[in-house]
């Protein structure tokens, strides 16, 4: 019997404000324990909470750039249950009354080949909702610490429908949700950080039924790699739970990506009672027209309709944009480049950005916001290379000199003297004895051999020492030939 997989995944994504989602004290990673915490985040008796508006405007932006519905009306709702990171006793979230509904994120599924797209899938959303962050256990030897300082931060959760059919599409929707938030600024997603958290729900079933099978959670995947990984495994144990006549148990299990194994934490016979109700300290909140536009407003482009018109405007390659888009700040830089050359140009300038500034960067340990290079740099040589004032072989040296001293091209062209040769008579006579020295090639070249041509170009450059603009050796090459 053939089976099919059904995955569902809930994930937490912490949102980038500067203080906690009910009190004024800061967030972050990276502080000395119980440091970011005062009277609202340890509960203490009288603290109460105070919505920070902010934390909504992350929550409807992410809303609109994953195409949901904004609830007119959103209410807050107590989750209750002991746990020692939950000073409360309960978490502050959102239960019947979220405050995004539906929605979709598009994913890209890979292709048979790294140069051509892979084919695009929506895959719908249940809801998202805003809710408070728990702190830390810190488990040791012999005992275990809490640390408060992660309790309190604001925290998304974006539930999808059941609806993903294997680790690859849940890999490809990871990537497309963590690109999202992290465009519209909405947070970092850092997973080592604990800034986005990913929990799988797994079931099989046979090919072709529609009741859907016994589930199991996978808890504890620290990297997107990993929930791939893990649902792959959970699916190939679970096929052979069933294949040898077994049942398969719902419970939550952990999954140990290094070595490639899962366990059980617990089994989930029954659903936990949370008893949610209502938050007596806050009040509902109402979602205007007037505030939902003011951030659809803020809303950058979503990163696959900028890949799109990145290939139809600029008429770049798929393996252009794939490097480009899913980096903001890179995009952002080769519009700019684009910007201040000739949008003609575009591909030259792509090329640029990619071989030459990222290969750069990566070799000095520099991220693009600490290059000297600006767009307006990558314009220049670009247009230098087209005006045949350089060739393709000095402006690499040329772009090395920039990158290390932030001079701008033309004036590393015209303080090393590396301007590309004008003397039409003395290229001329180059082109001359190249062709003399060649008969072999020559005879080629009249009797239809392309390619022969290039027999003479090493000759002229040497004779040029590699000044020469190659478009016009190539231009002065083939009338000589021409003319016998």
């Amino acid at each position: 019997m053939n089976y099919e997989a059904v995955i569902g995944l809930e994930v937490h994504v912490q949102v980038k404000t500067a203080s906690k989602i009910f009190t004024r004290v800061g967030q972050g990673y990276g502080h000395a324990e119980n440091t970011l915490t005062d009277p609202v985040v340890l509960a203490l008796p009288g603290a109460l909470p105070v919505m920070n508006k902010a934390a909504l405007d992350a929550v409807i932006k992410a809303g609109l750039m994953l195409h949901c519905d904004i609830a007119e009306v959103c209410k807050w709702d107590r989750k209750n249950y002991f746990y020692p990171d939950s000073p409360k006793n309960y978490q502050i979230s959102q239960y019947d009354q979220p405050i995004c509904n539906g929605g979709y994120v598009e994913i890209e599924l890979p292709a048979s080949s790294r140069n051509v797209m892979g084919e695009h899938k929506q895959i719908p959303l249940t809801r998202i909702h805003l809710e408070e962050d728990v702190g830390k256990l810190n488990h040791g030897a012999h005992d275990s610490l809490v640390d408060y300082n992660r309790a309190g931060t604001p925290l998304m959760e974006i539930v999808s429908e059941p609806a993903i059919q294997s680790g690859e599409e849940a890999y490809a929707y990871l990537t497309a949700l963590r690109t999202m938030m992290v465009y519209a600024g909405i947070s970092d997603c850092d997973m080592e950080k604990g800034q986005m958290r990913c929990d799988a729900n797994i079931s099989i079933r046979p090919v072709g039924q529609t009741e859907l099978g016994t589930k199991v959670e996978l808890k504890n995947l620290n990297s997107i790699s990993y929930v791939r990984d893990g649902i792959q495994h959970e699916i190939k144990r679970q096929i052979a739970v069933v294949q040898k006549g077994g049942t398969i148990v719902q419970e939550t299990r952990d999954f140990d990506g290094i070595a490639g194994t899962s366990q059980s934490l617990r089994s989930k016979e029954e659903a936990h009672d949370y008893r949610y109700f209502p938050d007596p300290d806050l009040m509902p909140v109402r979602v205007d027209d007037t505030w939902k536009q003011r951030l659809a407003d803020e809303c950058p482009e979503r990163p696959f309709d900028k890949q799109r018109r990145f290939m139809a405007d600029y008429n770049l390659p798929y393996t252009a944009t794939s490097v480009l888009v899913p980096d903001l700040a890179l995009s952002d830089y080769f519009e700019a480049a684009v910007a201040a050359s000739d949008k003609g140009q575009a591909k030259q300038v792509a090329n640029w950005v990619i071989n030459d500034l990222l290969r750069e960067l990566g070799a000095a340990g520099q991220d693009l916001a600490d290059t000297r290079v600006t767009p307006a740099h990558i314009a220049e040589i670009v247009k230098l290379v087209d005006a045949g004032a350089i060739n393709s072989n000095i402006a690499r040296e040329v772009f090395a000199e920039t990158f290390a001293s932030g001079e701008s091209p033309a004036a590393v062209v015209n303080r090393k003297g590396l301007g590309g040769e004008t003397n039409a008579d003395e290229l001329e006579q180059w082109c001359r004895d190249a062709i003399a020295g060649n008969d072999k090639a020559r005879e080629q070249f009249i009797g239809g051999k392309e390619s022969a041509i290039n027999a003479f170009k090493g000759p002229v450059m040497k004779a040029s020492r590699g000044k020469a603009n190659p478009k016009l050796v190539d231009e002065t090459l083939r009338r000589l030939l021409a003319e016998g």
